[in-house]
């Protein structure tokens, strides 16, 4: 993608004379979410921008080895003349970060079922993170790119490609990796933080989930209630990555895992092989993503909302 020059001059614009900075990202952050955050924030700040950065859900355990990240909120404070939101395909999935803030000024995102909410809008679907257009932007900005600038942008590529290997994958996406290398990023730790290591809870997690799983000809799934996690002492309210699990089983063209949360509902997460494409799937339920990888969270039981998915998911590999 080459960045818009129209939309570059007007965000040049606007963080030359904007005081106080917001960015926000979405619920359950993942990788991407986080690595963009702190890309974007740590580069402004290097910039002298007085930035701050939040996210609903915090950092999870295994991304706070990145410089920053005890800089983030769970919810902002103060007023601020400038938002930005990162990775997120609309504005409820930012959850209540944004509370009472208005249309923010600059949304940033990689997902086909973008809505474009903010002021201005950096949809880039080709990219195959959001942290490739950060990195983007960041040039045609003249912005810094110092070593824990690049480690959170190679964070986001990483993990949002599952390591390299996800289908959209480009030979631009892995020269952006070497250059992040280049700087100082090592690719080798921040691999095994985020794709390699986990918890003992983590593991006890997925236990429970591998458990019950079942599987129809090609398409496999699996659920994770509120007792699993008490009883494996998980303290998130993600899966732990267990689908990315599901969706490597031979023969299987589509996965579902479906993770109880609190106040009834539940978190749904599918992912798919190539030519099967899941997302129109989640924006029938209120969520998005890409062809490959989307998720959505419905309001019901357990048992009700997986009944629902399965019915509705089972016709496209039938």
């Amino acid at each position: 993608m080459t960045l818009d020059q129209e939309l570059m001059r007007a965000i040049r614009r606007d963080l030359e004379t904007r005081k106080r900075i917001l960015l926000v990202s979405h619920i359950r952050p993942d990788g991407d979410a986080i690595g963009s955050l702190l890309g974007f924030g740590l580069a402004l700040q290097a910039a002298g921008k007085q930035v701050d950065m939040a996210m609903a859900d915090g950092v999870p355990a295994n991304f706070r080895f990145l410089e920053g990240s005890d800089q983030v909120l769970t919810r902002p404070r103060g007023t601020y003349d400038w938002v930005c939101v990162l990775d997120s395909s609309d504005l409820e999935r930012v959850g209540p970060a944004l509370n009472g803030l208005g249309m923010p000024d600059l949304n940033v995102d990689h997902h086909p079922t973008n809505l474009n909410f903010a002021r201005m809008n950096l949809v880039d679907i080709h990219a195959v993170a959001t942290a490739e257009i950060i990195a983007g932007l960041l040039s045609e900005l003249d912005l810094p790119l110092p070593l824990p600038v690049a480690s959170a942008l190679l964070t986001g590529l990483i993990t949002d490609t599952i390591g390299f290997r996800t289908a959209n994958m480009t030979p631009k996406a892995l020269r952006l990796a070497a250059e992040m290398m280049e700087i100082g990023a090592n690719l080798p730790d921040i691999y095994h933080q985020t794709l390699v290591g986990r918890s003992f809870e983590a593991i006890r997690f997925w236990g429970a989930g591998l458990s019950k799983a079942q599987r129809d000809g090609r398409m496999v799934w699996t659920s994770l209630s509120l007792e699993d996690r008490a009883e494996a002492k998980y303290p998130g309210r993600d899966d732990a990555d267990l689908v990315n699990v599901l969706s490597a089983v031979d023969g299987v063209d589509v996965a579902l895992i479906f993770v109880e949360q609190p106040h009834g509902s539940v978190k749904v997460s599918w992912r798919s092989r190539p030519g099967f494409d899941v997302s129109q799937i989640a924006m029938r339920f209120g969520g998005g993503g890409h062809a490959a990888a989307s998720g959505a969270e419905l309001t019901g039981s357990l048992p009700e909302v997986q009944a629902k998915v399965l019915e509705a998911t089972s016709p496209i590999i039938n």
